[in-house]
């Protein structure tokens, strides 16, 4: 149980990752764009980011998953896609609140032109406050991924993803309770330290 568990590390937190990296990229063209391009663009864009976001994240992970299938991959593009609302909202805010602020103004005044600013101000001031999201959004996946894996929709036994073993190991919880122990406590403590992690990102970020 205890080589499983550590062997299902790198794959949980691969999934995971892989998950939080096709949200933040697709969160980048949707914030960007409803931040900085025209009012149109941000109008629909927006309305876009809000009915993704009115539906629970898992919810809506569910659901893609039924479009697309079970499996690792669908899981891994389900769970990225139902996170990319929340990481967008983010985004386009901070963004305005840059694009607005003195310095990138006082740049503008001096003529650079608008793909300097945004490469030289814009994005580093916008994109280091997701890291720390990010970090909690990896948390999170692993909470979600393992989820759908529990519900027979991820990863399926004898995979030692750690939501697959806890799929595995209900069918024996009488009997032999460390079999659901294990992948629980490893999933609960790995969450919980990236949340703790992303916490402390948060809190050095620069304002």
């Amino acid at each position: 149980m205890y080589t499983r568990i550590v062997h299902g590390t790198g794959l949980s937190l691969g999934i995971a990752a892989a998950a939080t990296a096709i949200g933040l990229s697709l969160a980048v063209v949707l914030g960007f764009g409803a931040a900085l391009g025209p009012r149109r663009l941000d109008a629909g864009l927006s309305r876009i980011i809000e009915v993704m976001f009115a539906l629970p994240s898992l919810v809506l992970a569910l659901l893609l998953v039924a479009v697309l299938g079970a499996g690792v991959e669908a899981s891994v593009i389900a769970v990225g896609l139902a996170t990319a609302p929340g990481y967008a909202r983010i985004l386009r805010a901070r963004a305005q609140a840059v694009a607005r602020s003195p310095y990138v103004l006082a740049a503008r005044l001096e003529g650079l032109p608008g793909p300097r600013v945004f490469a030289r101000h814009v994005l580093p001031n916008t994109v280091w406050p997701l890291v720390a999201v990010a970090t909690l959004g990896v948390g999170q996946a692993i909470i979600w991924v393992s989820a759908l894996s529990y519900l027979g929709l991820g990863s399926l036994p004898p995979s030692p993803e750690w939501g697959a073993m806890l799929n595995d190991g209900r069918l024996y919880i009488d009997s032999s309770w460390w079999l659901t122990l294990a992948p629980g406590l490893a999933i609960t403590v790995t969450a919980a330290a990236l949340t703790l992690l992303g916490r402390r990102i948060s809190a050095a970020a620069p304002a």
